[in-house]
Formats: structure tokens, C-alpha cells, sequence
């Protein structure tokens, strides 16, 4: 079963707060919803700490969606040798789309295949395997909650599954579940690709979600992205999926989403400057 996507803005609740306490979610929520956007993308990187009733009642209060994101570690690396493991990334990913279904969400993103992270060497042919086999359980597990999954193709320094479109692509034919889609994100496509264009217009309706952020993670139009020719395609296959930004600065940390993004730099200290200006910039270009 496939879902429909709506075209709508994001912010990824890094960019307002570190944590997902009552204050931490206070903070991301009304941070996005006064920036203007349509939703919050939470990260899910613990989802058994998440107050569901408590990120409900915010997101009513401020009128505002929530989609979810994580990527997994080594003890949940689901492309593991070792079964415990396997199982242990398993039971994290279908928690985490459990607390997404009951916040009212529909996309769940990043990258829930393997762990996020320098892996030693190259995956081997059980490694990639195991991936698959993971991806379409929680497609299935995820499909029975109206959820959509979306494998987001990372740098070489963050996964050795998928590191660009085309690769993703290869990977969703062997997945082969109606509800799992490519997502692409623009700092990591920046490393990786030949070009901007290439792996989007390969994509076309399979592109299930985007991430907007900028070569040095900071303010988008200051760095050395080609936005141009990235929207330009986006265009070209109309692209209706979510658009959220993500940027990442010493100033608002999560211990382990900054160390593992290796975020050790103040890009910006301002969260609502640089989130009203991050909309204003997408909506120009799209």
C-alpha cells in the first residue's frame, strides 16, 4: 500500500534543542511553528524516552505534524553478523515507528539500514543481505501503521550500504515494498554525486524524502551546494514529498547525534534567525 505525500516544509528539531525533554520539545515545537514551517522532524534516536502524550499535546497546542528520524549504532546495526544484534536494531526500529504512529506521523527517514557511522571496510554480500531483509520487515511492520519508510543515501564516512541515489535505487528494487522510498539529502549529495540532477531524475516518484542543508551544515547560500540545479530537478519530477531542513551547529548539541555527525563547530547561534530564513530560502527555490 502506498501513501500519499503532501508537499510540505520542515525543520529538524536539532536545530532549536538538543534533547527531547518537556523543555527540549517545548523549545523545537514552537521554535518551528513561529519559523512558519508544517512540521517538526524529530530524532527518534531513543524513542523509549519520548513522552508521547506530552509531544501530542505540543504539537496541538502549536498546530503543527511530526515526522521522525535516527540512524542506528553499532549494538543496533541491523546489517550485523550477529543475530542479537540484528534483533536489538529490530526491536529500536519498530519502536521508534510505534511512537511515530501514535504522535500522528507518517514518515519515518534516515538511515535505518545499517549503523550511521566509519564502518572499517566495505559491506560484504551478508551485510547488504541483512539490510534488505531488515528494511522489508519494517516496511511491512510500518505499512500495518499508515507509515512510510524513507533510506536516506549518506557519505562514505557515514554508512558503506548506499552513498548515492542510484546505489539507493538498486537497494529499494531489492526491498521491493511499496512503502519504502529513496531520500536524498543535499550535504551528502554535495560529497558524493556526479552532479545534482543525476540521482533525483532517476528517481523520480520513488524520492520519498528530502533534506535541505548546506555543504558546511551551517546557513543554506553560503556554502558550495548547487541548490540551482537541485531544485531545478526537483521540479523536473514534482516532486511532492517532504522538504526539511537540516543544519547543525555546537551551539544546540545531542552527545550522540553531534559526536557521531561530528559537529564540533558554531555555524550559528541564532536558531529562529536561521530557521525563517532556511523556509524563505527553500520556498524561493521551490
Amino acid at each position: 500500500m502506498t501513501f500519499t505525500k503532501p508537499l510540505e516544509y520542515g525543520g529538524h528539531a536539532l536545530v532549536w534543542s538538543g534533547d527531547w525533554t518537556p523543555e527540549g520539545a517545548r523549545k523545537a515545537i514552537a521554535g518551528a511553528a513561529l519559523a512558519g514551517y508544517d512540521y517538526i522532524e524529530i530524532a527518534l534516536l531513543d524513542p523509549w524516552k519520548v513522552d508521547v502524550d506530552l509531544t501530542k499535546d505540543l504539537l496541538q497546542e502549536f498546530n503543527l505534524r511530526a515526522h521522525a528520524s535516527l540512524g542506528l549504532s553499532v549494538s543496533t546495526d541491523v546489517t550485523s553478523s550477529n543475530a542479537s544484534i540484528v534483533e536489538k536494531g529490530d526491536e529500536l526500529l519498530r519502536k521508534a515507528t510505534d511512537v511515530l504512529a501514535a504522535i500522528g506521523g507518517k514518515e519515518l527517514c534516515g538511515v535505518i539500514y545499517c549503523a550511521l557511522g566509519k564502518y572499517p571496510g566495505p559491506a560484504s554480500k551478508e551485510n547488504r543481505v541483512n539490510s534488505v531483509t531488515a528494511m522489508q520487515r519494517l516496511a511491512d511492520y510500518a505499512a500495518d501503521r499508515g507509515i512510510n519508510i524513507n533510506l536516506e543515501v549518506v557519505n562514505r564516512y557515514e554508512t558503506n550500504i548506499i552513498n548515492t541515489g542510484i546505489e539507493g535505487l538498486t537497494f529499494l528494487d531489492q526491498v521491493n515494498r511499496s512503502n519504502a522510498y529513496l531520500h536524498l539529502d543535499t550535504y551528502h549529495m554535495n560529497i558524493e554525486e556526479d552532479g545534482m540532477e543525476k540521482s533525483i531524475l532517476a528517481a523520480g516518484d520513488r524520492l520519498g524524502y528530502v533534506h535541505i542543508g548546506e555543504s558546511h551544515r551551517g546557513y543554506l547560500g553560503t556554502g558550495n551546494v548547487d541548490f540551482e540545479s537541485f531544485f531545478n530537478a526537483l521540479k523536473k519530477i514534482d516532486f511532492r514529498g517532504p522538504i526539511t531542513f537540516e543544519s547543525f551547529s555546537s551551539e544546540v548539541v545531542d552527545p550522540n547525534l553531534s559526536n557521531t555527525l561530528c559537529v564540533w563547530r558554531n555555524l550559528w547561534d541564532d536558531s529562529d534567525d536561521l530557521a525563517k530564513k532556511a523556509l524563505m530560502f527553500m520556498k524561493e527555490h521551490y
